[in-house]
């Protein structure tokens, strides 16, 4: 693999997000385990300041989650990471504090305008899915206009 398109181009490109000091700090809990060649592969563990109301992983954190981790996913194909078009996250269960949550996004399609991305959050303990998403990105930033 390149470097440009393996694992530690995602860990590099997941740090650089999470130390910029802006809204995508809160992502500096994740550690890359894998991905290269369109996918990222991580994990966190559910602490308390990723909770909701009642207690549970928060569902903007989760819709962050997938929003970030697409767009390493994406970048490790060598893509522009672009802007999203549409975002869109579907819950199936809740994390609770101290839980281990696996993240795996895959890049779908890179073409030369759109990219198609999809991710999924598991509990590490049993494989259950807590929540599934994916974007489509407008990635035609070289393109005279």
């Amino acid at each position: 693999m390149s470097g440009k398109r393996g694992v530690d181009f995602v860990k590099h490109v997941a740090e650089y997000a999470a130390s910029k000091g802006g809204f995508d700090r809160v992502l500096k809990m994740i550690k890359i385990t894998g991905g290269g060649d369109g996918r990222a592969i991580g994990e966190f563990t559910v602490e308390k300041e990723h909770l909701n109301r009642q207690g549970t992983l928060h569902g903007g954190l989760t819709a962050t989650i997938v929003d970030n981790v697409t767009t390493y996913a994406l970048m490790s194909t060598g893509s522009h990471p672009g802007v999203t078009a549409t975002l869109n996250v579907s819950y199936m269960s809740a994390a609770k504090p101290g839980e281990v949550v696996e993240i795996d996004a895959r890049t779908l399609r890179a073409g030369r305008k759109m990219a198609y991305l999809d991710c999924v959050l598991k509990r590490k303990s049993d494989g259950r899915i807590l929540a599934s998403g994916g974007q489509v990105k407008y990635v035609d930033f070289d393109q005279e206009t």
